[in-house]
């Protein structure tokens, strides 16, 4: 079964949460308007965190790469919540999971689910952080 979830205004631990589980349980899961999820906290907090991680990368230093794509970004938080992802059973569920920024012409009339959002006082978009 396909499930399509709108990712607007939904904080990003609560779309990935979602996603593995629907995940695991065999449904192909793809996320919408991924640059307009949000992540909950202190908007500086947040944004020196994610400069850190790209310093770090960009040092010639060797580590993980963090990406600066809002969607890929979405799909490493999903990809943290599946257990042994490093494993046959693991890839073929990261695999059944797609991200969008926007909304591509193919699902443009389908039904979307909306997760339950309260909207926090604090919080920041993933467009603004990977600008």
């Amino acid at each position: 079964m396909k499930k399509i979830i709108d990712g607007k205004d939904t904080p990003l631990g609560r779309i990935a949460s979602y996603s593995a589980k629907e995940a695991i349980k065999g449904d192909e899961i793809i996320i919408l308007n991924c640059e307009k999820v949000i992540i909950t906290g202190n908007k500086k907090d947040i944004l020196k965190k994610f400069e850190e991680k790209k310093s770090k990368m960009g040092s010639g230093q060797r580590g993980p790469k963090h990406s600066r794509n809002s969607e890929k970004i979405v799909k490493r938080a999903i990809r943290g919540m599946i257990p042994s992802h490093k494993k046959e059973r693991g890839k073929k569920i990261y695999k059944s999971i797609k991200c969008y920024e926007g909304v591509p012409k193919e699902f443009q009339n389908e039904n979307t689910i909306i997760l339950e959002n309260k909207k926090e006082n604090k919080f920041i978009y993933l467009e603004e952080l990977t600008k």
